[in-house]
């Protein structure tokens, strides 16, 4: 999917299939925010203006690079992650037998569908303090650009919790459920928090 054109990407997103969708969204925003930033940090670079800030700057290129890149690819692995739920629910379930795997491969497959966009979130999450600095130090006239990209960062971290919620419906294990709820929770509260905070920093 990552080598889709933008078109591409939104013509299968609006089609009647249910993959790519939301998860693969969020990740899609993370990647652009993580793009963002980066290039703040790139228009930024060289500038005798902001010289007293370029180390800073050239590992913020650096650490965007390495989150655009993690999250390019789970555009793909969340909706893998889904097909998987979508398969366990069509596994045969005529004998006890076949009720047992079926419900194995449900638990196991949900799992893995609220694995994927917790680590988009935690992914989307770690955008924000690279957001925050080039806000702060970063070229002015870009300014705006990473506010942007906090935004971004902020619609991706809480679209991906939406979708480990929803899976976490699916499944039994009580102390996993009990595990990714109050971790999505606390990332959210952080989030909101966080984008606020830089928010606050516009000139505008």
């Amino acid at each position: 999917m990552k080598n889709m054109t933008v078109s591409q990407f939104a013509d299968s997103v609006a089609s009647n299939e249910p993959v790519p969708g939301g998860g693969s969204v969020a990740a899609v925003c993370g990647t652009l925010s993580a793009a963002l930033s980066e290039m703040v940090a790139n228009l930024t670079v060289g500038k005798k203006k902001y010289a007293e800030f370029e180390n800073e700057m050239k590992e913020i290129k650096e650490k965007a690079l390495v989150l655009r890149n993690k999250l390019i690819d789970y555009i793909e692995k969340d909706s893998v992650a889904y097909n998987k739920v979508m398969n366990a629910y069509k596994l045969p379930k005529e004998t006890e037998e076949e009720k047992t795997l079926r419900k194995q491969e449900i638990e196991d497959s949900s799992k893995l569908a609220a694995t994927v966009p917790l680590e988009v979130a935690y992914a989307s999450y770690e955008i924000l303090p690279l957001t925050e600095a080039v806000v702060l130090r970063g070229n002015s006239n870009a300014v705006t650009d990473g506010l942007v990209a906090a935004m971004l960062a902020r619609t991706a971290v809480l679209s991906a919790l939406l979708n480990v919620r929803i899976n976490l419906g699916s499944i039994d294990d009580e102390e996993f459920v009990r595990e990714y709820k109050a971790k999505s929770d606390e990332l959210e509260v952080n989030t909101f928090a966080y984008e606020k905070k830089i928010l606050e920093y516009s000139p505008f």
